[in-house]
């Protein structure tokens, strides 16, 4: 008999610890026998009243997601929910622990944030579907942040949006108990805060009077002005409404490039004989910089932060400092009489002066900046924290010159980002999936314990050039932002992706309850292409959610379905369409349109490997016959800044050619250029090689796609040298003039 109830509790208790799926995981779960209901008739118990405001978020949720609130009242002996909080000390982490027994909840936590925090993952213990009566497994929990600083960026210059999304936003971000709300507020194409000493700052700067359709350089122009800004006022709100959920607002003002919108208000904050400006219309980098020759620069600028200052309690003030190129500064005979009398190098450290200059009148005022990693160049500023966004090296470097570090880079945390290979809208390219985005790392191994210390921790940026509204924003950031949540809360030895996506799939249900647009690439059929055995063609590896669904596949458009069971090999032009059944309804389809030509599926060799940030599936990126056809950088293509590239492909036995093809993305003007010119070699042994033809034009543009074809009089070779030409720097007059050009290469064909 005793067996028999051991065996009962046992399987009570593993029934509730299926119901655990909190995200992000605690660092330590009890499951306990038993559960807790909570009903209209429950009590909210709050002694201290600075926990009033997480009481007032468990009511507003639940209000919003089941219908109904509780009571509030200072104590209670059953049947509550009782939030306590411990004097904040200075060793406090925000940590938390969660009680769960049959007469009620006990959330405590060692400082306000921390109780908060323990709410958010009761929250996560409630039901999944609306009920007048929520059970809730009995459980205690102990659990604290890993790090102190668990960001979230939202770009409101490129398309705004309205302040109850940015509450929308922020309770999101709490959700997931991220703590950093980072608001990009001035950009080229929109100056979006009130500053009163400056009124032209949103009346001029504010609007735009058209902005492109599709990805760029587009195909046209709204003609429609488009902006606004937000008030002091309502600002203040927002940053109360965070404040209240235990979230630090981090205003960003982008000096001293990204000031189109400023410089169009106020034309003399820029350099002598530049401009006309306007508030821009399309994306990319403008040569508008703020004047760093006058006085009177850094005066407007001291006025703005003051009134930003004013605003926004933060600590931290976050003053931009990237992409902003040196064109202007480099005739502008103010700059170069400053970099003179400074005894500076050049333009870079001019920069660096620009960005240590306003640092000091910011951190006179009680505040620290942050800028963008390119605050790196030319010196660092004495007290300044550097967000790594061109990938890890330039957090690298300031955690090693005892700088504090926030990681941001583009290669696991821009939720501008692709997270799908079939997108159904457009991005800025790129991909990154919830897996890539969970997998990330933010203590980089480069660095000693010692230096490990300055990483504050990370954030996702949401750039918005293609987020037009509050739901494709939602799509973008979920369910990345969850994976995200637990990469900077959970300890990484209790990190593990099998359990995180169990407990994900719940995550989804919560999404529904709360009316959130979340992305379905989760449910992608995956597809690796890969050289056949023989190296005559392709084999095609199909993966899907085999376990919560089915997979089949089709061949040339015929209506057979077979199920998918092994790989495909394919050695002829096909193409190859995937399905994923889910409850007997289609979640997702795929077209792999294979283009096999002689290259294809042969062995490959690059004189240099592709770039870090864009490295595709690596060479056999450019022979697995798949052509890029919507023209984002994605991991259908492999990308070379400044330099060229020269592929040799080995086609096994000698055979005749007569024109190879390349297959390449242009942007049409913003460092992504098509290549400068073709050369084709051959070889019957591979060392010694001919001239076979030469290409120096594009022969074809399809709006970000380029090809360059090479023909020549056929020859037998079986060695084929590529050489693809990057025209390397920007040509002036276009973004960047000067700055390395971008070399994005998806395919070559040999026929």
């Amino acid at each position: 008999m005793k067996r028999f109830f051991f065996l009962f509790l046992l399987l009570a208790q593993v029934a509730s610890a299926q119901d655990i799926n909190i995200i992000p995981k605690p660092a330590s779960v009890q499951v306990k026998p038993g559960n807790f209901t909570i009903t209209r008739n429950t009590t909210i118990a709050v002694k201290d009243k600075e926990d009033q405001s997480t009481a007032n978020f468990l009511n507003d949720y639940l209000q919003q997601v089941y219908g109904f609130k509780l009571n509030v009242k200072k104590r209670a002996s059953k049947n509550y929910i009782r939030l306590s909080s411990s004097k904040p000390s200075i060793d406090a982490k925000d940590a938390y622990s969660l009680d769960v027994n049959k007469d009620g909840v006990t959330i405590t936590g060692d400082t306000y944030a921390g109780t908060f925090h323990g709410l958010q993952s009761l929250i996560q213990l409630l039901p999944v579907e609306k009920s007048a009566s929520l059970v809730i497994p009995a459980v205690a929990i102990q659990d604290a942040p890993r790090f102190s600083y668990r960001g979230m960026h939202l770009d409101v210059a490129r398309h705004m949006f309205p302040v109850s999304f940015i509450k929308k936003y922020i309770d999101y971000l709490a959700l997931h108990k991220m703590n950093y709300f980072h608001w990009h507020l001035t950009e080229d194409q929109g100056w979006r805060i009130e500053i009163k000493k400056y009124p032209k700052l949103t009346s001029v700067g504010g609007y735009r009077d058209g902005t492109i359709i599709g990805r760029y350089p587009g195909t046209g122009n709204t003609g429609k002005r488009y902006g606004g800004y937000y008030t002091q006022e309502e600002a203040k709100e927002i940053v109360k409404y965070a404040a209240d959920r235990h979230i630090t607002v981090i205003p960003e003002i982008e000096m001293p490039g990204h000031s189109s919108a400023a410089l169009t208000a106020y034309p003399w904050l820029g350099c002598p004989n530049t401009g006309p400006y306007k508030v821009e219309q399309t994306w990319g980098i403008f040569d508008d910089v703020y004047c760093a020759g006058k006085d009177s620069t850094f005066m407007f600028l001291q006025d703005v932060m003051d009134e930003v200052m004013a605003i926004f309690p933060s600590k931290y003030m976050h003053i931009g400092g990237d992409e902003s190129p040196k064109t202007n500064w480099k005739t502008c005979p103010l700059c170069q009489k400053r970099i003179k009398e400074e005894g500076l190098e050049d333009e870079h450290e001019l920069q660096s002066y620009f960005i240590q200059r306003m640092e000091k009148y910011i951190n006179s005022k009680g505040r620290t900046i942050i800028g963008w990693d390119e605050i790196l160049e030319g010196g660092l500023a004495p007290n300044a924290i550097v967000m790594s966004w061109r990938g890890e090296a330039g957090g690298i470097a300031a955690a090693q010159q005892n700088h504090y570090v926030i990681m941001t880079p583009g290669t696991h945390v821009y939720f501008d980002h692709s997270q799908s290979q079939r997108e159904d809208s457009v991005t800025i390219g790129g991909f990154t999936t919830v897996q890539k985005a969970y997998s990330y790392e933010p203590v980089p191994k480069e660095l000693t314990p010692e230096q490990a210390k300055y990483v504050l921790g990370a954030q996702a940026n949401v750039w918005t050039e293609y987020m037009s509204n509050p739901a494709k924003v939602e799509y973008q950031i979920f369910p990345r932002m969850t994976a995200l949540s637990e990469v900077l809360w959970t300890a990484p030895e209790k990190k593990d992706w099998n359990d995180f996506e169990k407990r994900l799939l719940t995550q989804f249900k919560r999404y529904d309850m709360w009316g959130a647009n979340y992305s379905k690439a989760y449910y992608d059929i995956d597809a690796e292409v890969l050289p056949s055995p023989d190296k005559q063609g392709v084999t095609v590896k199909l993966d899907a959610k085999k376990d919560l669904g089915k997979l089949v596949y089709a061949i040339n458009g015929t209506q057979t379905e077979r199920e998918y069971t092994s790989p495909l090999v394919i050695k002829e032009p096909t193409q190859v369409i995937g399905l994923f059944y889910k409850d007997d309804k289609l979640v997702d389809s795929l077209t792999l349109k294979l283009n096999i030509n002689k290259a294809t599926g042969k062995e490959i060799t690059l004189n240099e490997q592709p770039s870090e940030y864009f490295p595709g599936e690596g060479a056999f990126t450019l022979v697995n016959g798949i052509v890029n056809r919507r023209g984002g950088r994605d991991q259908q293509s492999i990308g070379y800044s400044g330099s060229d590239l020269e592929a040799t492909i080995d086609l096994g036995t000698a055979q005749q050619v007569n024109n190879v093809v390349v297959h390449a993305l242009n942007s049409g003007g913003t460092y992504v250029y098509p290549p400068k010119g073709v050369e084709v070699y051959g070889s019957t042994d591979g060392e010694n090689f001919q001239p076979l033809g030469t290409a120096n034009t594009v022969s074809e543009v399809a709006g970000s796609k380029a090809i360059v074809k090479v023909e020549f009089a056929p020859a037998t070779t079986r060695f084929v040298k590529v050489a693809v030409k990057n025209t390397q720097t920007v040509p002036e007059g276009k973004q960047g003039a000067g700055e390395k050009t971008w070399l994005f290469l998806d395919e070559i064909e040999v026929n």
